[in-house]
């Protein structure tokens, strides 16, 4: 007998709340129906950091450690680049498999020569720590400060495939999570997918266009004028809030995976946020 093809993801999420939405997640993984691995770092964020290092204090040979999250990391190719460039990083997701499959990565091409995780020149590795955890209750958190011993405030935050993964009901708290956890000084690296999907598709991934981006981040915690699918109505934005987040960079990518370009032109951008 023939066997029935899998549930598109969208589908397998569609009307799911609370931990029915976190253990689809781990079916993902145990199944391996994860479409939205790339099979590697994100070059636009590499290209940022490099040709932007201006917007960014980067740890370089400090004897200062500073810190970054990759919430929702997957296999963790983001969290190993971002160890390149000097940063102890903490790679978060909900998904014990993809905990897993990070770990097996990553002890399959660290130390490697040649890749695109040798550490850049004059710059210690970071240190790399792996959490399963949601990402909006306090558990990794703690298991973080505990190690530490001072409370946690990231210096970097890179979210590519997170923002999207999420209803755009959870939409307000991402951002006022983000807020929360970016230090005074931090900066927030967002690569921004789907830009091009109707907000009336179903996710995952969401519609994310750069307005919605905007919208959320400017007004942490604050719901915001969507439309019956949950897309932002962009003529109804209201301005930035005090303790909004405020952009400072807003591009398209030099480089980027394959599969986010379409009819020849790059269909996402990457932008960067600070306080």
């Amino acid at each position: 007998m023939a066997q029935e093809p899998p549930v598109p993801i969208a589908s397998l999420f569609r009307d799911t709340t609370g931990t029915e939405y976190e253990s689809r997640w781990d079916i993902c993984w145990s199944e391996k129906r994860t479409p939205w691995d790339r099979g590697g770092p994100s070059w636009a964020l590499y290209d940022i950091l490099k040709e932007k290092s201006e917007l960014f204090s980067l740890p370089g040979s400090s004897i200062t450690r500073k810190t970054a999250l990759v919430p929702g990391c997957g296999t963790g190719y983001d969290v190993l680049l971002l160890s390149t460039f000097g940063f102890d990083v903490y790679g978060l997701d909900l998904s014990a498999g993809a905990t897993a499959a990070a770990k097996k990565y990553a002890e399959g091409v660290m130390g490697k020569k040649g890749g695109p995780y040798e550490p850049q020149e004059g710059v210690e590795r970071g240190a790399i720590t792996w959490l399963t955890g949601n990402f909006f209750e306090d558990e990794w958190l703690n298991t973080i400060e505990t190690s530490t011993g001072t409370p946690v405030k990231f210096d970097l935050i890179f979210d590519y495939t997170f923002f999207c993964a999420l209803p755009p009901s959870m939409r307000p708290a991402w951002a006022r999570r983000i807020s929360d956890l970016l230090a005074s000084e931090g900066r927030l690296v967002c690569l921004e997918f789907p830009s091009e999907k109707s907000p009336s598709e179903l996710g995952p991934p969401w519609a994310s266009p750069p307005h919605a981006y905007e919208a959320y981040l400017s007004a942490p915690g604050e719901v915001v004028p969507t439309d019956e699918h949950g897309g932002v109505l962009k003529e109804k934005m209201g301005p930035r809030q005090t303790d909004g987040l405020r952009r400072l960079l807003h591009t398209k990518p030099r480089r980027t995976h394959s599969s986010n370009i379409g009819d020849g032109a790059t269909q996402h951008c990457i932008s960067v946020w600070s306080h």
